[in-house]
C-alpha cells in the first residue's frame, strides 16, 4: 500500500507500520472467512485431532488388559471435561487452528507482500517460490508430525503411564495443548530451510558460518525448546530439539545450494529520459 508519490523501496517508517496494519488486517479477514468454514466442521475436526492418539491408544489399552489377563475393552473413550465451557472453547480453539492452516497461503502471501517493497527488483522475482516453499514447508512439517512425531510422543508417552498402571483419564483442554504445540511447532521447525535459502541468497549467512557456528546453535535451539514447549512433558521438548538440530544441519546444505555464483552487483534503477 505505498502512495503514489513514494517508491517502493523509499517508503518512510509510517508508510512501512501503515503497509504492516494493511497486512494484519488482511490476514485477520482470511483467517475469519475461513474460521466461518472450519468452525461448521468443527466436530470432524476434533475426531480427526483424536485419531492419532486413539491409534496409539487402543494398542497400548489392549497391551495392558492382555498383560493383566482381563477382558479386551470394546469402548474406548478417555477423554473428559470438568468445564461446561471447556468442549466450546476447545472446539473453537481448534476451529482457529485449522483456519489458519488453511489460509496459510494466503498468509504467507501477506508477509511476502510486506517485505516485497524492501527489497531489490532482482530480488522481487522470489515471490511465487516464497509462497510455494513457506506454504509446503509448513504443511509438511504439519502433516509429518500428525501422521509420525505425534504417534511418536504418544507411543512414549503412554509407555510410561501404563507400566506405571494408570488409569486414562484425559482432559481435552489439556490433549489439545499437547496436539496444537507439537502439530503448529513442528510445522513452524520446517520453515528454517526456507528462510536459510532465502538469508543465503541475500549473502546474509553462508554455509560456512552456519558449520563454525553449530555449538552455539545447538544450546539456542534445546534452550528454546524448553520455554517453547510445555514444561511438564520433557519428551517435547527433546523431540523438538532433535527435530530443530536436524533441520539445522539440513540448512547448512541448503545454504550451501542457494549461495550465489555471481559477485555481488548493487542494482541501480535506469533513469528516465528527460
Amino acid at each position: 500500500m505505498t502512495t503514489i508519490d513514494t517508491p517502493p523501496n523509499q517508503m518512510s517508517f509510517w508508510e512501512h507500520l501503515h503497509e504492516l496494519r494493511v497486512r494484519l488486517i488482511r490476514s485477520i479477514l482470511i483467517v475469519a472467512g475461513a474460521f466461518a468454514l472450519t468452525y461448521f466442521f468443527r466436530f470432524q475436526l476434533m475426531a480427526w485431532a483424536q485419531r492419532p492418539f486413539m491409534a496409539t491408544y487402543k494398542k497400548h489399552a489392549v497391551a495392558q488388559a492382555l498383560a493383566a489377563h482381563q477382558p479386551i475393552p470394546t469402548v474406548f473413550d478417555p477423554f473428559a471435561y470438568t468445564s461446561l465451557t471447556e468442549p466450546f472453547f476447545s472446539l473453537m480453539r481448534l476451529s482457529i487452528w485449522a483456519a489458519i492452516f488453511v489460509a496459510a497461503p494466503f498468509l504467507f502471501g501477506q508477509l511476502w507482500g510486506f517485505i516485497k517493497p524492501g527489497l531489490y527488483s532482482r530480488e522481487r522475482r522470489f515471490a511465487i517460490p516464497f509462497v510455494l516453499a513457506t506454504t509446503g514447508c509448513f504443511l509438511g512439517g504439519a502433516a509429518f508430525a500428525y501422521w509420525n512425531a505425534f504417534a511418536f510422543l504418544g507411543d512414549i508417552l503412554f509407555k510410561e503411564a501404563m507400566q506405571a498402571g494408570l488409569r486414562t483419564n484425559l482432559h481435552l483442554e489439556d490433549y489439545l495443548d499437547l496436539f496444537i504445540y507439537t502439530v503448529v511447532g513442528t510445522g513452524l521447525m520446517f520453515e528454517l530451510p526456507v528462510l536459510v535459502f532465502f538469508l543465503a541468497r541475500f549473502r546474509l549467512i553462508t554455509a560456512t558460518w552456519l558449520l563454525k557456528y553449530w555449538r552455539h546453535a545447538t544450546v539456542a535451539i534445546f534452550t528454546a525448546s524448553a520455554f517453547l514447549t510445555p514444561g511438564d512433558v520433557i519428551v517435547t521438548t527433546i523431540f523438538f530439539g532433535v527435530v530443530l538440530e536436524a533441520l539445522y544441519f539440513a540448512s547448512v546444505l541448503v545454504a550451501w545450494a542457494a549461495r550465489p555464483r555471481k559477485p555481488r552487483l548493487m542494482d541501480v534503477e535506469p533513469l528516465e529520459p528527460e
